[in-house]
């Protein structure tokens, strides 16, 4: 019996092992979140709110360079209408940039990223002074339950994402600013949009006959990065850190994670994702890239109207026609009480086996794999949510496409435990229909889009900024105090 099970152990475990590191492991595919995506949900600002007394700074001295000791940490970057901007917020900035990217990013690197990270962080204060003078507050409640909510997706024990802040050196403050700004900001353009924030039948009835004009022509899935240029005469150093941002998307970075951290787009806030756009609503230059890139690829820097947009590809189809499979399943998630090795399982590893083995005879319905999953400890979601078959990855395909409704899947075996997977419905429908509910939703972020790209121009023409780092202007050799404003973006929604 232990060389049956050891084999079946084994060969699961092979023949799934790219499957299982994805979904299994990250919880990606079938849970919507993994700690990277969930994370670029929540726009990553990092503004401490604390004051910083003020150090000497003498002058001509640069402070971007990398300043990471307890020395230097209190080193004053710029001073945005009074308020310190310091090296530690830098230096926490980048920290969690790395923790939640997953990546590493060599000095080189984080040398060339740095300036503009100090401008999109300048950008930011100008926010949450904004909102403190809108006295939009954020109760201490929505934070937690937003941190709360962030472990539960990535089913992470309480305390367990400020346990790994810490872990890695990030303080919980930088976090829960994020969080503080996601949700204030959203409620300033709010209160900017006024009546304007809702949308009329009528406007979605427009729009429901412009759609059907264009039936035949083609619509995009599309992920956005914008990078705004502050002086269209010296855009040298915002292309530099937009062709840096692509190499590092390039080797490996999460598009949704660093679309949150740095693009200054309100799609930002969903990892720079537009969703199904249509090409009367992207930039001609956008348009012109999306026409010839392949599914999957991210372009090189597209110029456009204020700055430079970096694109990701995700689907290409054509309005009124694109047929695809739907489905809704249910899983079961056994977990093991230790790391798997196939050669050795535990008694433990070889009980839960038996067990999945007992479930493929006993469970028939999909509210009996809930009932099961919840039995094991929810440790999965039972539930991930409609799926399109067309869209899932090869293995993953591969399992579902020929099982039938109230069948249930072989056992997915990977080192943290054994899945089994159970088709609750299987619809062939036309993808391309759109409903007037997302008809309103696209709608609406235009105009949220424009609101707030409008109102931060605003801020940033109204403020006062003393800047004790090279950022601006392509000036190293002074400090500078000045009011400027930045450009717009077209109409990208």
């Amino acid at each position: 019996m232990m060389t049956i099970i050891m084999f079946m152990l084994s060969e699961t475990v092979l023949k799934y092992k790219k499957y299982i590191i994805s979904f299994l492991l990250a919880g990606y595919v079938f849970t919507g979140h993994g700690i990277a995506h969930t994370m670029a949900n929540i726009k990553h600002h990092a503004i401490s709110n604390s004051p910083i007394p003020p150090t000497t700074l003498h002058d001509g001295e640069d402070l971007s360079s990398t300043a990471t000791s307890s020395d230097d940490e209190n080193k004053i970057i710029a001073i945005i209408n009074g308020q310190l901007l310091t090296q530690r917020d830098i230096a926490n900035r980048e920290k969690l940039f790395e923790l939640t990217a997953g990546i590493h990013l060599s000095p080189e690197v984080m040398q060339h990223m740095r300036p503009q990270l100090i401008k999109q962080m300048i950008t930011e204060r100008l926010h949450i002074q904004e909102m403190l003078r809108r006295s939009v507050n954020i109760s201490p409640e929505q934070i937690a339950k937003a941190i709360s909510g962030i472990e539960k997706q990535n089913n992470m024990p309480e305390h367990a994402l400020r346990d790994k802040l810490a872990e890695d050196g990030v303080s919980l403050t930088t976090l829960i600013d994020q969080i503080r700004l996601q949700i204030g900001w959203g409620k300033v353009v709010q209160q900017e949009l006024g009546t304007q924030s809702r949308i009329t039948a009528k406007e979605v009835e427009q729009r429901e006959k412009a759609l059907k004009q264009e039936v035949g022509q083609p619509e995009y899935l599309i992920n956005e990065i914008f990078v705004p240029v502050e002086n269209a005469r010296h855009p040298e150093q915002e292309l530099q850190f937009t062709e840096t941002i692509i190499q590092q998307l390039r080797n490996g970075a999460a598009f949704p994670i660093v679309a949150a951290q740095f693009s200054q787009s309100q799609s930002a806030l969903q990892g720079g994702a537009l969703g199904w756009v249509q090409e009367d609503n992207l930039d001609p230059e956008v348009v012109a890239i999306a026409r010839k890139m392949p599914i999957g690829a991210i372009s090189n820097p597209i110029k456009v109207a204020g700055g430079y947009i970096i694109a990701m590809l995700s689907g290409r189809r054509t309005i009124g026609n694109e047929m695809g499979t739907l489905m809704k399943i249910r899983q079961v998630f056994l977990p093991f009480s230790s790391k798997l090795n196939p050669q050795q399982p535990t008694p433990q590893q070889v009980a839960t086996l038996n067990q999945t083995t007992k479930y493929k005879s006993t469970l028939h319905s999909c509210q009996q794999m809930e009932d099961a999953n919840k039995k094991a400890g929810n440790i999965r979601p039972s539930d991930p949510g409609e799926l399109q078959l067309e869209r899932l990855n090869p293995e993953m395909a591969n399992i579902l496409k020929d099982l039938q409704p109230g069948q249930i899947s072989k056992p997915l075996v990977s080192l943290d435990g054994i899945s089994l997977l159970m088709v609750c419905s299987k619809e062939r429908k036309n993808l391309s229909d759109i409903s007037a509910s997302e008809i309103a939703n696209q709608l609406l972020n235009q105009r949220v889009e424009q609101a707030s790209q409008q109102l931060d121009r605003d801020l940033h023409r109204q403020a006062i900024i003393e800047y004790h780092t090279p950022v601006q202007n392509n000036d190293p050799d002074k400090k500078q105090t000045k009011q400027h404003s930045s450009p717009s973006k077209g109409n990208n929604s």
